[in-house]
């Protein structure tokens, strides 16, 4: 069950979600959509560190990664009116699910595991996805972050093979009116 809300306390969309499910493509697209700066976590992280996520990962381990990707998401959400796009384990650190929660609406980009699978399949950029069998290990991570997207989320939103463009529009009438510059309360617009 997603954690609910009554009001925003910042204005920021983050999207989070598993590795595959489109969150930098789609944040480009609302991006433009919504008018609004885009971010992406990955390479943000990147350009602090001057090196490549796999490069963290491989020189210095998977806690040295997280430890500046917690750093870096921190520094982000001190400026508001951004989509930003998490990688796909911001959310195993508690004080990141803590940010996210009090500093943004925050979107669960949720994907079939077909719909992954598909899209990752011979993507060997991923360290943590090297493994021999990627729909084992997909559905390991999914046992593991699920239910750490759903506390973390403001909203679910289905991802699939439709157009970019269309998710993006769909998404956007999903998101409450007050995000969108309403009054707190208001509902979703669109239909």
């Amino acid at each position: 069950m997603l954690a609910s809300r009554t009001m925003i306390t910042a204005g920021n969309l983050v999207l989070i979600g598993p590795m595959g499910a489109g969150k930098s493509t789609l944040a480009a697209a609302l991006g433009q959509l919504l008018r609004l700066p885009v971010r992406d976590l990955d390479r943000e992280i990147e350009a602090a560190s001057g090196d490549t996520v796999t490069g963290l990962f491989e020189r210095f381990g998977e806690a040295h990664f997280r430890a500046q990707e917690n750093a870096v998401l921190e520094s982000l959400l001190t400026v508001d009116g951004q989509v930003i796009a998490c990688g796909g384990g911001v959310v195993l650190a508690a004080r990141n699910r803590e940010l996210l929660r009090a500093r943004a609406f925050v979107v669960w980009l949720d994907a079939s595991p077909e719909v992954l699978e598909a899209r990752l399949r011979g993507d060997d950029s991923r360290p943590l996805l090297r493994a021999p069998n990627l729909e084992v290990r997909l559905a390991e991570l999914a046992a593991q972050r699920d239910p750490l997207y759903a506390e973390a989320a403001d909203l679910r939103f289905a991802v699939n093979d439709a157009p970019l463009v269309d998710q993006a529009a769909m998404l956007v009438t999903r998101l409450p009116a007050f995000w969108l510059g309403g009054q707190p309360g208001d509902s979703a617009i669109g239909g």
